[in-house]
């Protein structure tokens, strides 16, 4: 399945709320799992960036989907990545010309 690393910013909402949080997290897991995916994992960091989470999603437009209805809600805004892992990556490193 392909994997997505997400980057979450909190919104002033999210961030006036943010005792909320783990119920949050705990909603995205299960978003996550009712689409056929599998979370893999989430981290509060310090930076640019409030929290990363990765994630296995049976497709792109599954990927974008839930992305779309975690933002919707207010809390955070997102951006999301595909990841390749290292097998992937010498795969298409072999393909080069």
């Amino acid at each position: 399945m392909p994997r997505y690393i997400i980057l979450l910013k909190m919104t002033d909402q999210g961030i006036r709320t943010v005792k909320d949080l783990p119920k949050r997290v705990a909603n995205a897991r299960q978003a996550v799992e009712k689409a056929g995916g599998k979370w893999v994992d989430w981290n509060l960091t310090m930076g640019e960036y409030d929290a990363v989470a990765t994630a296995e999603m049976p497709s792109d437009e599954v990927a974008v989907t839930i992305a779309m209805a975690i933002g919707s809600l207010g809390n955070v805004r997102t951006t999301t990545l595909k990841a390749f892992s290292e097998s992937e990556m010498i795969k298409i490193i072999g393909k080069l010309p």
